[in-house]
C-alpha cells in the first residue's frame, strides 16, 4: 500500500517511513524538503495520487496560538481536499493527549481545530493522541525555567519514546479506520516536577520547584490533564532505557 507521510522528514515522520518501508509498504516522505508544501498546496495532489492512506505527523513551525491555528487549518484543509479527490481510504493524524483538556493553550486549541476538520470531512479517519515525547522533555524544562529554577506543576505525566510513537502510528495507519481517537502513552506515570532527575543525570545546575500554579506552555494543568485514559495503548520503553539508548547514540 502507498502511504503518504506528511511531515515525513521530521522526528516521527522519518521513523514512521522506515517502519512502513520495512513492512513492505510504499512509504512516501512528504515535506517541503521533498517538494510537498501543505500550506501552499504545492506538490500535494501529485504526492497523494494512488495513495491508500495518508498520515499527517507534521507540526506547526510556531507554538504561538494564532500561527499554529493558521498552519493546522490551512494545511489540513489542503490535505483533506486532495485526499478526497484521490480516494484515500484512511486519513490518520497525530495529535496530543489532553489537547481538549487544555483550552488555555492556543497551540492545543489549534490541534483541536485540526481534529474537528478531519472528523467532519467524511473521510475514513483515525486520530492518534500521544503523550509527551522523551525527546521533548528538555523543551518542557527550558520553557518552565526562570533564572536557575524550573517551575513545574506536581501533576501526572506519562511520556514515551519517539520510536514508540512512530510504531503506534504505523500500527494504526495500516489497520482499519477507527473513526475515533486512539490514545498511546509510556509505561510509567510520574509527576511533572520529578523531572529534576533529568537535570541531575545531565549535571544541570538548575533546580526544580514544585509549583501548583505553574503553567504548562501557558496552560493551567490539572492532575490528569496530560495522561491518557484507562484503555490507552501502552508503549514499552521506560525513561531510563531511553536515556541509556540515547547516550549510546551520542
Amino acid at each position: 500500500m502507498k502511504v503518504v507521510v506528511i511531515g515525513g522528514s521530521g522526528l516521527i515522520g522519518s521513523k514512521l517511513v522506515k517502519i512502513l518501508d520495512a513492512q513492505g509498504h510504499e512509504a512516501v516522505a512528504a515535506s517541503p524538503k521533498t517538494g510537498v508544501n501543505t500550506l501552499t498546496g504545492e506538490g500535494v495532489v501529485e504526492a497523494l495520487a494512488g495513495a491508500g492512506a495518508v498520515v499527517d505527523v507534521s507540526n506547526s513551525p510556531s507554538l504561538e496560538g494564532s500561527a499554529a491555528l493558521e498552519f493546522f487549518e490551512t494545511s489540513t484543509r489542503n490535505l483533506l481536499a486532495a485526499a478526497a479527490d484521490a480516494g484515500v481510504g484512511h486519513y490518520v493524524a497525530l495529535s496530543v493527549v489532553g489537547s481538549e483538556r487544555l483550552p488555555d493553550s492556543g497551540y492545543m486549541r489549534a490541534k483541536v481545530a485540526q481534529e474537528k476538520l478531519i472528523t467532519a470531512s467524511g473521510l475514513p479517519y483515525s486520530l492518534v493522541h500521544a503523550t509527551q515525547f522523551f525527546e521533548f522533555v528538555q523543551g518542557i524544562i527550558d520553557a518552565a525555567t526562570d533564572g536557575d529554577t524550573v517551575h513545574l506543576a506536581p501533576v501526572l505525566i506519562q511520556p514515551m519514546a519517539a520510536d514508540d510513537v512512530a510504531a503506534a502510528v504505523a500500527e494504526v495507519v495500516v489497520g482499519a479506520p477507527t473513526y475515533a481517537v486512539v490514545e498511546v502513552g509510556g509505561p510509567e506515570q510520574f509527576r511533572l516536577d520529578e523531572l529534576g532527575s533529568v537535570l541531575e543525570a545531565q549535571r544541570d545546575p538548575r533546580s526544580v520547584a514544585g509549583d501548583s500554579d505553574a503553567r504548562y506552555f501557558g496552560a493551567a494543568v490539572a492532575e490528569r490533564s496530560l495522561v491518557p485514559a484507562d484503555g490507552a495503548r501502552i508503549a514499552g520503553t521506560r525513561l531510563d532505557e531511553w536515556r541509556t539508548r540515547a547516550s549510546h547514540v551520542q
